[in-house]
Formats: structure tokens, C-alpha cells, sequence
């Protein structure tokens, strides 16, 4: 009898492991139906719409981010890599723990980049941006410098 329950728990055990690589159920939504709220990274000024799970949590996540022209972030990183594309507007961002104009890439609309994971980074808006981050939670916003964190 207990190899029956061994068995059974390790069948439950693959299902289980099976069902949550699949991640979640069918989904459609249009550019009209993604919710966007002021919660989780996004700063003030931004908007954030959770699509896939949730970068406070263990597990994949895809959000958008909307920014306003002109906004700045000063140098963070995050302890997850990312990769994201830029969806609308002309996203700016260079690498580096220290903010330097003359390191920005400009990046239009269709663009991609990737933040790996603990590698400073900062960012400029030229008109309203919207991007797309995916990456494995938890995830978070650290500033190279304290006295930056808003």
C-alpha cells in the first residue's frame, strides 16, 4: 500500500509541476480591455497593467508601463533579469550606476532590450511610452544611490 501512495504523489507531483510550466489558462484582451492601475513598480507618474502573474511574486511575470513624455529614472536595478519591449513612444536608457546622458540608446517603438539581473540601468521618455516587461519574480526597483528612491 504505501508504494501506491508514493506513486500517487509523485503522478501528483509531475501534474502539479506540469500545470504550472503551462502558465496560465487562454487569454485574448484587447489594447482597450489591459486595466491600468498606479500599484505595484509603477512610480509616481506611471501606470502599470499586471498581464501574467505579478513581479511582487515568485513566479513569471509580464506587465506594461506607461510613462509620460519627459519622465526619468535615475540608475537602479532590479534583482531579476527582464527583457522588455517598447511598444509606443521613443524609450531612452543606458547602463551604468551613474546617470549619463551621453550613454542613452534611444529605442522607438518595436525596439528591445534586456536589463539583466543586479545591472544598473536608467531610463528618459521622449513622448508617452508604453513598454513590456517579462521576467521571474519576485522583482523589485533598487537605486544606486538612496536619495533617489522617490
Amino acid at each position: 500500500m504505501p508504494r501506491i501512495a508514493v506513486a500517487v504523489a509523485i503522478i501528483s507531483g509531475f501534474f502539479a509541476l506540469s500545470g504550472m510550466a503551462q502558465g496560465p489558462g487562454p487569454m485574448a484582451l484587447t489594447a482597450d480591455e489591459i486595466v491600468f492601475s498606479t500599484e505595484g513598480l509603477a512610480m509616481p507618474g506611471m501606470a502599470q497593467a499586471n498581464l501574467v502573474g505579478h513581479p511582487d511574486h515568485t513566479g513569471r511575470y509580464t506587465i506594461r508601463l506607461k510613462f509620460p513624455d519627459g519622465y526619468r529614472i535615475e540608475p537602479h536595478f532590479h534583482p531579476d533579469a527582464r527583457e522588455v519591449t517598447i511598444l509606443s513612444g521613443t524609450y531612452l536608457t543606458g547602463y551604468g550606476s551613474t546617470f549619463d546622458e551621453r550613454l542613452l540608446k534611444a529605442l522607438p517603438a518595436g525596439s528591445f532590450y534586456t536589463e539583466p539581473a543586479n545591472v544598473p540601468h536608467f531610463i528618459v521618455t521622449n513622448g508617452p511610452v508604453t513598454i513590456q516587461v517579462s521576467g521571474v519574480g519576485p522583482s523589485s526597483r533598487i537605486f544606486t544611490k538612496p536619495t533617489h528612491q522617490p
